[in-house]
Order: C-alpha cells, then sequence, then structure tokens
C-alpha cells in the first residue's frame, strides 16, 4: 500500500515549503500575536501540517493498494456416461469396481488440487455418474462447456474417461486448439469386435400420402457371423409388411435392403423393423429400430405465379420443395387462365404489374379465402399493389430503388427460426426494395428490417398480416436468389434459407384457425426430447388471452394418464412435459373461459434413440490423438492410481498467485478530512484558551 500521484516529487517539497512559509509568517513575523515559545511551536505545528494536506490533496494524489490471491489448480474429471460402455462382456467391471477406481482417483486428487467432476453423454452434468443411461455421446458439447465453464481459470488438466465413440456434434479433435491445458484420457471400453447382428440405420421420408407408395433402405450389419442366417421383418400394427431372409456371407457383412410400403391409413404410423437374433450375439439391444410416418390425406399445393423469368422463382421454388409436404406450380402471369381452386397458397412474384394487373385472380384469391405472399420488385406496379390494403403501403413522389439488407426483428413471434438460421441470416446481402414511406397497419408483423448503409431502418423488408379471413405475406424486394447463394457460401448448404422460406410458407399456407382454443406440438419425439406443447385461448372477439388455467392430460397406449396444467407465457401458454418412454400417446386438453369449456384432442409418439447400441466398439485411437496434441498421455483403467503423481511432477500445473490494484483518492478518504478538521479545531482551542480569536 502507498500514495502516488502523477505529477513529481518536487511538487510535494513544494507543498511543504509554501506550509512552512504560511506559519512563519502568521506566527514568527506577526507581532500582534503574543505566545510563549512553546505555545507559539505547538501552533505553527498544527497550521504547518493542516496546510500540507491541503496541499498535497491539489495534487489529486491516490492510494495503491495491492491484493494478492493464490489459485490452486483445477484438475477437471469429466466421466463418459453413455450407454455404450455396459454393451459388452464388462458390464459388471463398469457398474461395481470402476466407480471405486475412479473415486479413489478423486480423493487422491483433492488433496492438492481443486478438483470438478462431471458426467456427458447427451448433455454435460455436475458430479461424476456411473449409471451408463446416456442414450447420445457428444464430446464436442462436453469440450465448449468446459470452456466456457472455466474460461481465465487455472485449469491444469482434463481427465476424460471414456470409451472414444462419439455419435452426435462434430470430431472432439476439431477443438485441440482451443485447448490450453493437458488432456488425461482413460481409455474405457472393449476394441475388440464380437459376433453381433444388428439394423445399422433405417433411411426414409417422415411424411406420406395415403393411396401411394414409400421407399424405405434398411442397412443390416453383422460381424463374425459368417454363415449365419436371420429374417428381417417390418410389421405395423401389429401385421406383417414384409419379410425377408438374410443370409450372412462374411465376418464384415453389409446389406441394404430396399422396400416399398404402401401408405393406406391416414395418421402418425409405426413401423417396427426387426432383426431375428442368431446365436451367440454380444446383444440384442441393437436388432430392432422403430420409426414412425405421417401419413397425409394429401399434398398442399403452391402456385408460384411470376411476371416474368426470374432468378428468384427457381430459389423459391427449391426452397418450398426441399420440404415434402409441398408441391409447387411456377407459372408466368400472362399464360395464367385465373383459376386458383385448389391451391392452398400463391405467390406473386412482381406483381401486380402495370401490364399484369391479374385483377381477377386477386378477386378469385380473395373470394376462396387463399392466402398471398407478395415478392415486390422492379416490375411491380406499387400503385395497384397499395390498392390491394395487403397490409404495407408504399407511397413516393417517384420510382426509385434501394439496396436493403435483412435485419431480424428479435420481438418475431409468429413463427420460429433455429439459432443456426438466426446466426446465418446476419450477413445476408441485400434485396432491391423499393424507395419511399412504408406504412404498416397495425395488425402485421415484421420478420426482418431493412438496413440501408450502415443504419438500420424501421422500415419493413418481410412482414405478414392476418385478418379474420386469410393471411398475407410481403418480401418488399427482390434478389432472393442471392440470400440462396450466400447462404451455400458460407455453409456448403441451403439449410438457413430453406428454413426461412418454408417456415414463411407454413405460416401462410394453414387456414387461418376459428377456435377459440388451440393446443399445437409436434407429432413425433425421440425418448431423450421433452415433449413441448403451445396453447391459444380466445376471447369472443377472438382476441388472445391467458388468464384461466389450461389442463391437459396425455395417455399412453396402456391407459395410463399423466395430468399436466400449462405454463403461461406473454400471451399465450406452454407446456414442457419431459420426456417420456418409447410409446404412441394421446392427448386431450380443456379450458374454461367463463361459462363455456373448450377441448381439444391430438396425439404424438415417442421414438427410440438406441444409437448407443449401433457402434459398440471403443475408439481408444481417437483418445489417444486427442491427449496427444493436448501434451496428455492416454492411459488404461489398471494405471488410475498412478495418475495423481504424474500430475504432481508437471511443472506447468501449479498455484497461481493473482495481483490485483486498486487504486482509492485520497480526497474521497474520510480519515484525512477529519485529520485537517482535527488539526484546524486543535489550534484554535489552543489561541482561545491563550486569549486570542
Amino acid at each position: 500500500m502507498r500514495v502516488v500521484t502523477e505529477y513529481s516529487g518536487w511538487f510535494f517539497v513544494l507543498c511543504v515549503v509554501l506550509a512552512l512559509a504560511y506559519a512563519a509568517i502568521l506566527y514568527y513575523r506577526n507581532p500582534r500575536e503574543e505566545f510563549s515559545v512553546v505555545l507559539t511551536r505547538w501552533l505553527a505545528a498544527f497550521r504547518f501540517l493542516a496546510i500540507v494536506l491541503l496541499a498535497f490533496l491539489l495534487l489529486s494524489p491516490l492510494l495503491k493498494t495491492v491484493f494478492r490471491t493464490s489459485e490452486k489448480p483445477v484438475i477437471i474429471f469429466a466421466q463418459d456416461n453413455s450407454a455404450s460402455l455396459i454393451v459388452g462382456t464388462d458390464t459388471a467391471f463398469y457398474r461395481q469396481q470402476y466407480p471405486l477406481m475412479a473415486g479413489s482417483l478423486i480423493s487422491d486428487l483433492q488433496k492438492d488440487y481443486d478438483v470438478k467432476t462431471f458426467a456427458f453423454a447427451d448433455k454435460v452434468t455436475e458430479g461424476a455418474a456411473y449409471d451408463y443411461s446416456g442414450m447420445q455421446t457428444d464430446m464436442s458439447a462436453l469440450i465448449d462447456d468446459l470452456l466456457v465453464r472455466f474460461a481465465n481459470r487455472n485449469v491444469g488438466a482434463l481427465i476424460l474417461a471414456g470409451d472414444g465413440i462419439y455419435n452426435h456434434g462434430i470430431n472432439p479433435l476439431y477443438n485441440t486448439s482451443r485447448i490450453k491445458f493437458p488432456v488425461y484420457t482413460v481409455a474405457l471400453g472393449d476394441t475388440s469386435v464380437h459376433r453381433d447382428l444388428l439394423v445399422n440405420k433405417v433411411n426414409f421420408n417422415r411424411i406420406a400420402f395415403k393411396g401411394n407408395t414409400f421407399p424405405l433402405e434398411v442397412l443390416v450389419e453383422a460381424h463374425m457371423l459368417s454363415g449365419a442366417r436371420s429374417t428381417l421383418t417390418v410389421t405395423r400394427a401389429g401385421a406383417t409388411v414384409f419379410s425377408k431372409t438374410i443370409a450372412v456371407t462374411s465376418d464384415d457383412f453389409f446389406e441394404t435392403v430396399k422396400l416399398q410400403l404402401e401408405a393406406n391409413a391416414v395418421g402418425l404410423q409405426r413401423y417396427s423393423i426387426r432383426l431375428a437374433p442368431v446365436e451367440d450375439e454380444i446383444t440384442t439391444l441393437n436388432n430392432s429400430q422403430d420409426i414412425f410416418i405421417d401419413v397425409l390425406a394429401a399434398r398442399q399445393k403452391i402456385l408460384l405465379l411470376a411476371a416474368a423469368p426470374h432468378p428468384d422463382i427457381a430459389a423459391l421454388r427449391s426452397a418450398i420443395e426441399s420440404n415434402y409436404n409441398y408441391e409447387v406450380d411456377v407459372k408466368m402471369a400472362a399464360e395464367f387462365d385465373g383459376v386458383v381452386q385448389g391451391y392452398n397458397l400463391v405467390v406473386m412474384h412482381q406483381l401486380p404489374s402495370a401490364t399484369l394487373p391479374l385483377e381477377n385472380v386477386i378477386k378469385n384469391a380473395a373470394s376462396a379465402q387463399l392466402p398471398l405472399l407478395f415478392v415486390l420488385g422492379i416490375s411491380t406496379d406499387i400503385s395497384r399493389f397499395n390498392g390491394l390494403e395487403a397490409g404495407l403501403r408504399i407511397t413516393a413522389s417517384q420510382v426509385n430503388f434501394n439496396e436493403a439488407v435483412p435485419v431480424l426483428n428479435p420481438g418475431f413471434v409468429l413463427f420460429n427460426l433455429s439459432d443456426e438460421t438466426r446466426k446465418a441470416v446476419v450477413d445476408w446481402p441485400p434485396l432491391v426494395a423499393p424507395f419511399g414511406d412504408y406504412r404498416m397497419l397495425t395488425s402485421a408483423s415484421v420478420l426482418f428490417y431493412q438496413k440501408i448503409g450502415s443504419l438500420t431502418t424501421e422500415l419493413p423488408l418481410v412482414i405478414f398480416n392476418q385478418n379474420l379471413e386469410t393471411r398475407t405475406g410481403i418480401i418488399a424486394g427482390e434478389g432472393l436468389w442471392k440470400w440462396r447463394l450466400h447462404n451455400y457460401l458460407k455453409n456448403n448448404n441451403h439449410q438457413a434459407y430453406n428454413e426461412v422460406v418454408t417456415r414463411m410458407i407454413q405460416y401462410l399456407a394453414v387456414k387461418v384457425n376459428k377456435r377459440f382454443f388451440d393446443v399445437a406440438g409436434a407429432n413425433n419425439f425421440v425418448e431423450n426430447e421433452p415433449v413441448i406443447l403451445t396453447a391459444e385461448v380466445y376471447n369472443q372477439s377472438y382476441e388472445p388471452v391467458n388468464e384461466p388455467e389450461v389442463e391437459i392430460t396425455i395417455s399412453n397406449s396402456d391407459g395410463d394418464t399423466y395430468p399436466f396444467v400449462f405454463g403461461k407465457t406473454a400471451r399465450a401458454y406452454q407446456l414442457n412435459a419431459g420426456a417420456f418412454p418409447v410409446d404412441n400417446y394421446t392427448w386431450e386438453a380443456k379450458v374454461r373461459v367463463g361459462d363455456k369449456v373448450f377441448t381439444d384432442r391430438g396425439a404424438f409418439s415417442v421414438s427410440p434413440l438406441n444409437i448407443e447400441t449401433i457402434n459398440t466398439r471403443a475408439d481408444h485411437n481417437l483418445l489417444f490423438q486427442l491427449a496427444e496434441k493436448t501434451n496428455g498421455r492416454m492411459i488404461y483403467p489398471d494405471a488410475m492410481s498412478q495418475l495423481a503423481d504424474e500430475l504432481r511432477q508437471r511443472a506447468d500445473i501449479t498455484t497461481i498467485t493473482y495481483s490485483t490494484r486498486q487504486y482509492t483518492e485520497l480526497v474521497n478518504l474520510p480519515w484525512i478530512l477529519i485529520l485537517i478538521i482535527a488539526l484546524l479545531a486543535a489550534e484554535w482551542l489552543l489561541r482561545k484558551r491563550s486569549g486570542s480569536y
């Protein structure tokens, strides 16, 4: 702790000289005062000290305090808690002996280090666990989580105990450049190849249409079973719809079985794919898979009506058709007969135009209550468009255009976009948008605003409007093809662009719901995924309300029931019912609004996630590379007792002392003020006692 100032030390000497001069003039050169020599010296000393302090405070001095803290090295122990570790012959070891060995290592490390334990599988949890219940293994998520948790901490080492198998996320070796501490890997699992017959993968489309056939591809795999025979069966509702004999011809056997099934019932259909077990298999858990296919009555038809050929047309068509639920008809407006019946949505690209007003098309769409999606461009007749009252009016003295970059509206709630898509749209290129004064209806919602140059405006680029009859969408600019190409350039796929377009189409193509109570959610979940449902309640004026309680009862195929109450959001309801076992479920929800009770019913299925049983052969090579690239070492369980001593011998794993400097202005310290007042008060009291003023 010491006092510092930005001025030279000579300024303090000047303060002392000035204080001495002031005290000398006051008490030694003032003939009016007659004090004793001793009293004069005391009075001069008090005045001298007070003046020195006051003058020194004018130099803005600071009190510098240095705090030193020590942080012991953090040793992270991460245990693989996925099911693949106990699919084999060493189940008893990993359930009984291994947890004791790991616990002994952790106890030894805690003598000298700050030890943090975690378990990882499909998610990362604090504390080591040994129940091996994880249904997926995501090692990259573990590393990402630890790098965030222990940023700027004194991490000595990571001990990662697992079998090296990952079946979710990216290869953990891609993250080694970000890891600044050694990783020690404990090689668990079995690298031997065992006798096993399994359904490796089933390729299928999740949507089919009644009366059509749909394809399935079943990838059959077998190890060390040359000469064995099995039967592959596909069943639905207890009835066998396909059967084939599988003859294993080698010890590393693969066969792709292609088949066509008929969709003859509407709704969510469950198909079970089974391989009959063979003798001495290491496990039969991977001999079967269940899939769920949503059979629809018919596809939704989208009419894409264009003023002229344009690259936007192909970009829109490809995005819409990426969703198997839609089929697209592309028509040139000059050749279209105006009949829109039979379509679920009409996309009007740069229409209406000056030469193609399409009054009959718009009139027919309005009478059929068809939603419209307008894509404005250079050929659009803005005055005719304004007359449609679609939710947006653009006025300008003359026709000009700007380049407008999309900026996502964080308050948009009509539909959700994934986090990956939200990140992708940040650097999408601009659309060519009309310049003018934009006026929206109060019922309109903005998805994207316009950013012109470096200025983010409140001008809408993509908006949606809804009335009691239908919905309307407006993309106030052309050049959607650039979004698609840019997305492929950045991410090597069209996923984000397709998601934006298909979510827009899904929102518009769904008929306006005029019911007072509606519950929505996915129709298929996997067994480690929470079942999430949303609900909306409307009053008699069709205004959203969320005062009454919404109750729901979920029932499984055995008739067991699970009651829940929805939680309330800003204007609606949401329920996170947690994960459910594999089964088909039905639900019934109800709400009381005034004296009326509204109900809604639906169904969903929970699919099994048996990915941990597909690959049961441990990948110790990955664990070795992970340790090698981070200056660590791979060990086996029998060497775990020696690991603590090895870590203690590393010179780079040591306690770190941090110094923190704190500066405080002396003028803000109360004891300085008290001292100055005390000096001046003491001087005044002595003077008064001696008969002076």
